[in-house]
């Protein structure tokens, strides 16, 4: 693929999803460090920083309200969140409400990120990871699930990192292993409804060969034999966040 940088050309748009721990930071660093060595320039984007609205009211509530810890959880010190993973009745309305106003805000920042000098634009997150924390089992919430993803632009490519749910949290203790249980389930009904590239648990380096493979496949910037592969990767359809994008 050749990108004529001396007129204007749609980024292509990544994004990366699932479940805290699942390794979403790490394989970002990887593929941007790959992306660039290709020669292409790559853009970063944090869904909790750059997309969301109400920052500050929704963290505010997270710790005054519902008595989430503050930081991030690492093995040597675990923490104790609440904010997506408070499931009380009332909070499904708030979230269609926050949800709705985030997906707007996307649509304006994609449509930004056609000014922008890259080649790449990658979201660390993007409204999957906020349709994911609504009962997906809910026929009238999976009609509003459908309605906003039919109403935001879709990535080229929407990575879903699955991965174990105990070992996830081994790395970052943040939520309850029920609740983490529960959010992989919901990935995985997501992944069938907006069509995500499923990468599926494995080691750091084999996950991101595969992922690296899959956009070269879709966008060839370089050989694919520069590559080696490990297991597979497939769509579906066969920065950190200490707010908490509840």
């Amino acid at each position: 693929m050749t990108r004529d940088r001396a007129r204007h050309v749609r980024p292509i748009l990544v994004s990366f999803s699932g479940i805290d721990g699942c390794g979403k930071s790490t394989q970002i660093e990887i593929l941007s460090t790959r992306l660039c060595q290709t020669g292409l320039r790559v853009g970063l984007l944090a869904f909790w920083d750059d997309v969301a609205l109400l920052k500050r009211w929704r963290e505010f509530t997270s710790h005054s309200v519902f008595g989430s810890e503050k930081g991030i959880g690492s093995p040597d010190h675990p923490v104790n969140r609440r904010d997506k993973n408070v499931q009380s009745w009332y909070m499904t309305p708030v979230r269609w409400f926050l949800y709705f106003l985030d997906a707007m805000s996307l649509c304006n920042t994609v449509v930004k990120t056609e000014t922008v000098e890259a080649d790449v634009i990658i979201f660390d997150r993007y409204l999957y990871d906020e349709l994911a924390n609504l009962p997906l089992d809910r026929p009238l919430t999976r009609a509003y699930v459908q309605l906003l993803l039919n109403l935001v632009p879709q990535p080229d490519i929407a990575y879903w990192l699955d991965a174990d749910p105990s070992e996830a949290r081994k790395r970052k203790p943040e939520y309850p292993i029920e609740f983490l249980d529960n959010s992989r389930a919901a990935y995985a009904s997501l992944s069938r409804m907006a069509g995500l590239t499923v990468a599926a648990p494995g080691s750091v380096q084999n996950v991101a060969t595969r992922i690296m493979r899959s956009f070269l496949q879709k966008f060839p910037v370089a050989r694919l034999s520069d590559f080696a592969i490990v297991g597979d990767i497939a769509p579906a359809s066969d920065r950190l966040i200490e707010g908490g994008a509840w």
